[in-house]
């Protein structure tokens, strides 16, 4: 080797990048990350049971459905409810209070009928 690699000006270079790298170590190590979780799982997903259906029509025009109410009984009380009625129509929100569901369909005018000949509920916990 030549005397050339053993020069002070060499081994003050080497000196600072090791004093670098220990001071970017440290700030490293002193990070702190919050506690978290994560998991994976499964469980069963349960279904509602829709009895007591009652179409409320229009005053002033009974081949319209103004509103839709029911009674929906599941293992555990449903928070978000829409329905629809026919596809052509759309979704409606639905209010619960306790298992008795109440939907507005005043937005949209759904004919009583052949024209109408599905009710669609979708309902989560």
């Amino acid at each position: 080797m030549s005397k050339k690699a053993f020069r002070p000006r060499n081994f003050l270079v080497v000196i600072m990048l090791l004093v670098l790298a220990a001071v970017a170590y440290g700030f490293a190590a002193t990070n702190t990350v919050a506690v978290s979780s994560a998991g994976d799982g499964a469980g069963t997903v349960s279904g509602y049971d829709i009895d007591n259906i009652h179409y409320t029509l229009d005053a002033t025009d009974p081949t319209d459905i103004d509103g839709v109410s029911f009674d929906m009984t599941g293992a555990s009380a449903a928070q978000t409810v829409y329905i629809q009625m026919d596809s052509y129509v759309g979704w409606f929100t639905c209010t619960m209070s306790g298992t008795s569901a109440t939907c507005d369909t005043t937005s949209a005018t759904v004919p009583v009928g052949t024209s109408f000949t599905e009710l669609r509920v979708v309902a989560a916990q």
